[in-house]
């Protein structure tokens, strides 16, 4: 019976500080770590100097390892024995292609753990000094992708849901097309002064937020993509 054993811990936006007791652990205790780009940097300092550390992160527009290489990986390294820390940004479950690294596992009868890590997304709100709810106003927070498997904007998004004036809506991975993703909210009812914020760097020294409606936002996206990891709420308790 294999003794390997992989635990997925989410870093949250990249402050070591935002790490859980449970995650620390679990990195202090790792043979190997499988990591993102954006669980990088300090956060590996938890990391004991005897263990493997394997980059496998993906950030947009640049070549990255392929998600069955991935898989594969997290198998190899269990099936030796280790215990094995898969180290993603944010927290697992959101966005983070969770799914198919556990049917690997499960493929495999290899034992797992997920250990959740603040969302960037709540980071984020939190940096810019305001709730994702508010009563009477904002009853509902939904979290959408900004694109699909071919890097486009998704083409089966519920409009209606996107354009509710009672929720606020959190957009990940959605820096190149968010001026697409106005325009058709527009075009499905949303004013366009609906209030949104720019978070960028989340927790990080390179950290902004920008205010502004929904077309200003698209506006600078549109004129300066950046290359900093991001996310855009709108909605209508986002004031500006």
């Amino acid at each position: 019976m294999l003794a390997g054993f992989v635990s997925f811990v989410g870093s949250g936006p990249g402050d070591p500080d935002l790490l859980t007791l449970k995650a620390v652990k679990c990195l202090q205790k790792a043979d190997a770590v499988l990591f993102d780009d954006l669980s990088a940097g300090p956060i590996l300092a938890h990391v004991r100097k005897e263990a493997d550390l394997i980059g496998v992160g993906k950030r947009a527009g640049r070549t990255s390892p392929d998600q069955r290489h991935v898989s594969r990986l997290l198998v190899d390294c269990a099936k030796l024995d280790q215990r094995v820390v898969r180290l993603k940004s944010g927290d697992s479950g959101l966005f983070g292609r969770l799914e198919e690294e556990l049917l690997a596992l499960r493929e495999a009868k290899i034992p797992f753990e997920i250990i959740p890590g603040v969302p960037s997304a709540c980071a984020a709100a939190a940096e810019a000094g305001i709730p994702l709810t508010r009563r009477l106003a904002a009853r509902r927070v939904q979290f959408i992708t900004g694109h699909d498997i071919k890097g486009t904007l998704p083409d089966d998004f519920n409009m209606s849901s996107l354009t509710d004036p009672m929720a606020t809506t959190v957009v990940f991975m959605g820096r190149r097309t968010f001026p697409d993703l106005v325009e058709r909210l527009i075009a499905h009812g949303l004013p366009a002064d609906t209030p949104a914020i720019l978070a960028e760097g989340i927790s990080g020294s390179n950290q902004q937020i920008d205010r502004g409606p929904i077309t200003e936002i698209a506006q600078r996206l549109n004129k300066d993509g950046g290359n900093l990891p991001a996310v855009i709420f709108y909605g209508p308790l986002l004031e500006y």
